[in-house]
C-alpha cells in the first residue's frame, strides 16, 4: 500500500469504514445504506451524496471495483487493497477499544 492511500484512508471516516465493511460481499449503494442502518440500529445513516461520492473515490483509488449490474444498480466489491485498508482500520479500532478498557497492547 502506498503512503498516499494510507494517508487518505487511515484513520477512516465512519461512513467510509461502513462502506468498505459492507463491500466484503458484492453490494450496491442502496443495499449498503440499508445494511449500515441495520448494523448500527439507525445511528448511522449514509446519504446518497456521501455514498456515491465515496464509492466513486474508492473505486478511483483502487479500494473497490465494479462487480456487476443488477436491475440498473452497480454492484461493487472490495479489491485486495480495500481488504488491506479495512484490516488496518479494524486493528486500529480494536486497539482503541482495548485501550479504552484499560488493556495495554503490545506494539
Amino acid at each position: 500500500m502506498n503512503d498516499k492511500i494510507k494517508k487518505v484512508y487511515v484513520p477512516m471516516t465512519e461512513s467510509g469504514f461502513y462502506i468498505l465493511f459492507c463491500l466484503q460481499t458484492p453490494q450496491h449503494g442502496y443495499g449498503i445504506s440499508q445494511q449500515v442502518k441495520k448494523l448500527t440500529g439507525g445511528a448511522v445513516v449514509i446519504g446518497a451524496g456521501t455514498m456515491y461520492g465515496t464509492l466513486s473515490k474508492m473505486e478511483k483509488d483502487g479500494l473497490i471495483r465494479f462487480y456487476s449490474e443488477e436491475d440498473k444498480r452497480r454492484l461493487y466489491q472490495l479489491t485486495e487493497l480495500g481488504r488491506e485498508v479495512l484490516g488496518i482500520e479494524i486493528k486500529r479500532i480494536e486497539r482503541l477499544y482495548k485501550n479504552s478498557r484499560g488493556e495495554n497492547i503490545d506494539a
